[in-house]
């Protein structure tokens, strides 16, 4: 009877301590690159960048095929993902100045306000542990508590950061900030730099207790520099010099990658969700002067960084979840960096922001590799280099428009602020393009003129998604004290 009952109490013992492990929340990282397009890596299609760590990821996990930045330009992008909403409804409508000269349109004073909740902070109020390393680029006065939040204002524990891009370039940069402290001179190259501070980040925390890890490489945004041994490798199979740079950018990338999750697997971290993604389409090439190795590619889709066609914010998207059985394989479904946000509260246990969201939960998607959107995926990027600054995907149809006020199009402006917010809730939506994305991806075919039935059906919705999120949209003031 002894044994019988010893046996019980160890076989509950064991079920229940499985049953606690099971529904452990995971450990979650979000990795995220700078202007890397869509066809940048091997397996997305580059036919000579070698990035054999992220396709690892993408054969084990989930290839996303159909995945959106929530903008297509850095700062709106990485605003949107944090909070699960459009970034215009935070008032991050193009990427983020240096706040040192006052701008008429009030771009100076433009950051990520502090009633903005974002995943960090919601995942730390269920217990999680948060880090931050590599990009910020959500305020225009970086690192100046005084003025504007810090990161550490938005549930990181742990942040090491640049503003914007990393200076003076990829190797050695020195304008890195640990905490509110600035670091100095770092050797060594930016993405292995980031790397490495996530890693030792993670050696000190405790085993028992699940983290957050974002790291937001800076690369292969300009001003790239690379190895020499991977430029030398590219050498022979690229144009020139800057284009080997640039692919060994992107390779230097995927090393960085591999150490990372060389670490999680060792370190017996066997239930970590990992996302891999981009903020953004490419560069264009001589865009400006600066841009001398922006050869990167969107797979022959439309338009590149800037634009609302897809290789604006069409990027490639990896989903691997450590030790879990999730979906595996490539998927085609619509899914969103704005739904990080929703997802991973649903995973960790914590409340979602009683504010409007517009991601949705991601769960049954990461079994299925199937999934239905509630509601268009909606931009109106107004500094937009196409015509149409305003696009909304709504199943298999895409819907852009100009937009006029008055008897002109509204110019472009990289800032809704007190001065011109008449004319933006005033301009009419106009000079309509429609396209069917499953059958043309590459946007080659309008078809506003021979589907008048889906014209006006994706007309009305996108008069009744626009007028909700313009009601919303956040319009910038100059206080006395700025």
């Amino acid at each position: 009877m002894r044994s019988y009952i010893l046996f019980l109490l160890v076989g509950l013992s064991a079920l229940f301590s499985c049953k606690e492990e099971i529904e452990r929340p995971p450990n979650i990282v979000v990795i995220l690159c700078d202007d890397l397009g869509y066809g940048d890596l091997s397996s997305f299609g580059h036919p000579k960048i070698q990035t054999p760590n992220l396709d690892g990821l993408a054969a084990k996990g989930m290839k996303l095929t159909n995945f959106y930045s929530a903008a297509p330009v850095c700062s709106p992008s990485r605003v949107g993902l944090m909070t699960g909403r459009s970034p215009n409804r935070a008032g991050i409508y193009d990427f983020i100045i240096g706040g040192n000269n006052p701008r008429l349109n009030n771009r100076d004073i433009v950051h990520m306000q502090a009633n903005e909740e974002t995943i960090p902070a919601r995942l730390k109020s269920v217990g999680y542990a948060t880090c931050l390393s590599g990009k910020w680029h959500c305020n225009s006065h970086f690192n100046n508590p005084e003025k504007q939040p810090t990161p550490d204002q938005f549930g990181f524990d742990h942040w090491f950061a640049t503003h914007n891009n990393a200076a003076p370039s990829h190797e050695n940069p020195n304008n890195f900030v640990r905490n509110g402290e600035e670091v100095g001179e770092i050797e060594g190259f930016s993405c292995q730099i980031v790397v490495n501070e996530a890693m030792d980040w993670l050696g000190k925390q405790k085993k028992d207790q699940p983290f957050y890890l974002q790291v937001t490489f800076h690369e292969p945004h300009v001003p790239i520099a690379s190895p020499p041994e991977l430029v030398a490798k590219y050498l022979p199979y690229a144009q020139n010099e800057n284009e080997a740079q640039y692919f060994a950018n992107v390779e230097n990338v995927d090393i960085a990658v591999g150490k990372l999750v060389e670490y999680l697997e060792k370190n017996g971290h066997d239930n970590t969700l990992i996302v891999f993604s981009s903020d953004n389409g490419p560069e264009t090439l001589l865009r400006y002067s600066k841009a001398i190795h922006s050869y990167g590619t969107t797979e022959g889709l439309k338009g590149r960084k800037l634009w609302t066609t897809e290789g604006g914010f069409k990027v490639p998207g990896i989903i691997y979840w450590m030790g879990q059985p999730t979906f595996n394989g490539e998927t085609d479904a619509v899914v969103s960096a704005l739904d990080l946000m929703p997802t991973f509260c649903e995973l960790a246990g914590a409340d979602l922001p009683q504010r409007e969201l517009d991601g949705q939960s991601l769960t049954n998607f990461l079994k299925t590799g199937r999934m239905t959107r509630e509601k268009p995926l909606l931009w109106a990027f107004y500094n937009a280099l196409n015509d149409q600054v305003v696009a909304m995907r709504d199943g298999d149809w895409k819907l852009m428009a100009r937009l006029k006020y008055d008897t002109a199009y509204l110019p472009k402006i990289t800032n809704v602020y007190v001065g011109n917010i008449d004319s933006v809730r005033n301009a009419e939506l106009v000079d309509f393009e429609l396209y069917n994305l499953a059958a043309d991806e590459n946007e080659w075919i309008d078809l506003s003129a021979d589907r008048p039935e889906e014209l006006a059906k994706m007309k009305a919705t996108l008069a009744t998604e626009y007028r909700a999120l313009l009601a919303d949209s956040h319009v910038w003031a100059r206080s006395e004290t700025q």
